[in-house]
């Protein structure tokens, strides 16, 4: 019995092995997310990107249509191609992860609301450093640097259903308000964030008249 191998295996152009195709390019493209969402916030490989995503769209189009007159790659293509022509530009802003890493922030927590001078109030970042404090706007634009050395003073005042946040530095005072049902928790939480930062001596004990201090044993014949 003669069996024809050739007759079994898929022809290159045969719906099963452009659907295996296509399924290994979008496992591929699932693993390459990640990677393609920090590709993002560089602008001349994001726009590299683009364009060759459209070169390659523009070739599937063509290619199979004058060779296997295959469909679905032309349909890959066109999809690949729209893809290139309406991906959003580069992101110029940085995540919160960046913004740490470059104010050498080791912790971040949510900061309330924070009233910079006569404007209005605006919803604030806090990036608890070892030598400073930074209180951050939604595009993290700096509003507030607090030296963390000069800090003598962090409280949390309750205000009905809101609280404040207030921290105080040589002479200077500033406060942040926390609204909404948690918002004694989020100031409790900043306050003790920003207390885990500060070093505090340890405390000397006090002599106290009923614990009077030993004298030294003097040695034998002194």
């Amino acid at each position: 019995m003669n069996e024809n191998p050739a007759a079994e295996k898929p022809a290159a152009g045969s719906p099963a092995t452009l659907k295996r195709l296509a399924v290994a390019a979008l496992f591929a493209l699932v693993l390459l997310l990640p990677r393609l969402l920090r590709l993002r916030r560089d602008p001349r490989s994001w726009f590299a990107l683009r364009v060759a995503l459209g070169v390659f769209g523009a070739a599937l189009v063509v290619v199979p249509l004058g060779l296997w007159n295959s469909w679905l790659l032309s349909v890959t293509g066109l999809c690949l191609f729209l893809a290139a022509v309406l991906l959003p530009p580069a992101r110029q802003d940085l995540s919160l992860d960046d913004k740490a890493r470059e104010l050498r922030a080791l912790v971040v927590v949510n900061g309330g609301d924070y009233q910079p001078g006569n404007a209005l109030p605006t919803a604030v970042q806090l990036f608890l450093g070892a030598e400073r404090i930074w209180a951050l706007d939604r595009g993290l634009r700096p509003l507030l640097v607090i030296p963390s050395a000069e800090i003598r003073a962090v409280r949390v005042l309750p205000a009905g259903h809101a609280a404040r946040l207030r921290i105080e530095w040589l002479e200077q005072a500033a406060e942040f308000s926390y609204h909404g049902f948690f918002a004694a928790q989020l100031a409790d939480l900043a306050a003790a964030a920003i207390r885990g930062l500060l070093r505090s001596p340890l405390p000397v004990p006090q002599q106290t008249p009923e614990n009077p201090p030993r004298p030294r044993s003097r040695a034998a014949g002194a």
